[in-house]
């Protein structure tokens, strides 16, 4: 199993090109490098899939409250859910989305899933916002 989470058959994100060619990736980063791109995209910016992404870069702009934190979760889980099929079970696909604490100005965003195929699990956790 630690074979297949290593394996570098996969296409870094951002493209990087070297005397090598294209940069790779393991199995594991891809997957991480996939959730940047849905979390960091705004939906209408790829050309070709309009409804790709998350946005969630335009919610620091928004008030921090609950309703600000439910649609930021169900757009977020309903863009992952699309880019991760194959990849993620979609039954382990967490989505939780919050602030910091107490008087914090940031959003936090932390995304838990199962690889489908190998049975590895992983947790990430994003902050945005304010300092």
């Amino acid at each position: 199993m630690t074979s297949e989470l290593n394996s570098s058959n996969y296409m870094a994100f951002p493209l990087e090109i070297g005397e090598g060619g294209a940069a790779v990736s393991s199995r594991l980063d891809h997957v991480r490098e996939q959730i940047e791109q849905v979390l960091f995209t705004n939906p209408g910016e790829r050309w070709f899939r309009p409804e790709f992404g998350g946005g969630v870069t335009a919610a620091i702009f928004e008030p921090n409250s609950r309703e600000l934190w439910e649609v930021t979760k169900q757009r977020v889980l309903a863009s992952l859910t699309d880019a991760l099929a194959g990849e993620v079970d979609p039954k382990t696909l967490e989505v939780t989305v919050d602030d910091a604490g107490e008087g914090a100005e940031k959003l936090v965003i932390t995304i838990a899933y199962t690889l489908a195929p190998i049975n590895h699990s992983e947790q990430l956790r994003f902050e945005l916002g304010g300092g």
